[in-house]
C-alpha cells in the first residue's frame, strides 16, 4: 500500500488504476477488502473520515486499486477536509492511468446531492465511472429493486457513466463476483 497526500507523490502511472469513491462510510474500504479476499487490505471504520489520503494498492503488478477519501460528513478539521477533497478532485480530473471510477452509493439512502456533484466532475472530465450500490443486504428485495431502477434511470442520462449498475453486499458477498468480473475486464483492455 502507498498513501499519497500530494499529487507530486503519486506512483508512476505504469498500471491501469481503478478508484473507489463515495460518501463517508459508504463502504469503500469494506468493499476493497471483500473484492480482494483480504480482511485488512484497507482499514475500515465506523467513524466518518478515516481515509484521509489516496491509498494505492498494487495487485500483482497488473492493476492499481485506489481507495479515495470519502466526501460529505467527516470528523475532522475543515482545513483537513478541504485538503483531501482538493487532492481527490485533482486526481480524478487529471490521471491518465485512471481506467474507471467506481462511485459507491449506499443503497439505503440512494443518490444524494454530493454524489451528483462528483458525477458532474467526472462527466465534465470525461472519466468513465460505474455506480455501485452498497449494503444491499440491509434492504428488502422490493426496496432494493426500487433503488436499483431509480439509480439505473439516473445514470442513463449521464455522459460518462458506465451503463451497468452494480449492486453488492461486502458483508454477505452478494454481487461481488460480478463486480470482480467487471474489474478483471478492465485489466484486459
Amino acid at each position: 500500500m502507498r498513501g499519497v497526500v500530494n499529487l507530486r507523490d503519486l506512483p508512476d502511472a505504469a498500471l491501469p488504476e481503478i478508484a473507489f469513491a463515495g460518501r463517508s462510510n459508504v463502504g469503500k474500504s469494506s468493499l476493497l477488502n471483500g473484492l480482494t479476499f483480504r480482511k485488512n487490505l484497507a482499514r475500515s471504520s465506523n467513524t466518518p473520515g478515516r481515509t484521509r489520503e489516496l491509498n494505492f494498492f498494487n495487485l500483482a503488478d497488473r492493476l492499481m486499486l485506489v481507495d479515495l477519501p470519502g466526501f460529505g460528513y467527516a470528523r475532522a478539521a475543515r482545513s483537513d477536509i478541504a485538503r483531501w477533497t482538493t487532492l481527490t478532485r485533482d486526481y480524478l480530473r487529471g490521471r491518465a492511468a485512471l481506467s474507471r471510477v467506481f462511485l459507491l452509493i449506499d443503497s439505503r439512502h440512494g443518490v444524494k446531492d454530493n454524489d451528483l456533484a462528483v458525477m458532474d466532475v467526472l462527466d465534465e472530465s470525461a472519466v468513465v465511472y460505474q455506480l455501485v450500490l452498497t449494503k444491499t443486504d440491509k434492504l428488502k428485495r422490493g426496496e432494493l429493486d426500487r433503488v436499483y431502477d431509480k439509480t439505473s434511470a439516473l445514470i442513463a442520462r449521464r455522459p460518462a457513466a458506465f451503463s451497468r449498475l452494480a449492486a453488492v453486499s461486502a458483508h454477505k458477498g452478494d454481487g461481488m463476483a460480478d463486480l470482480r468480473a467487471d474489474i478483471a475486464a478492465l485489466c484486459l483492455t
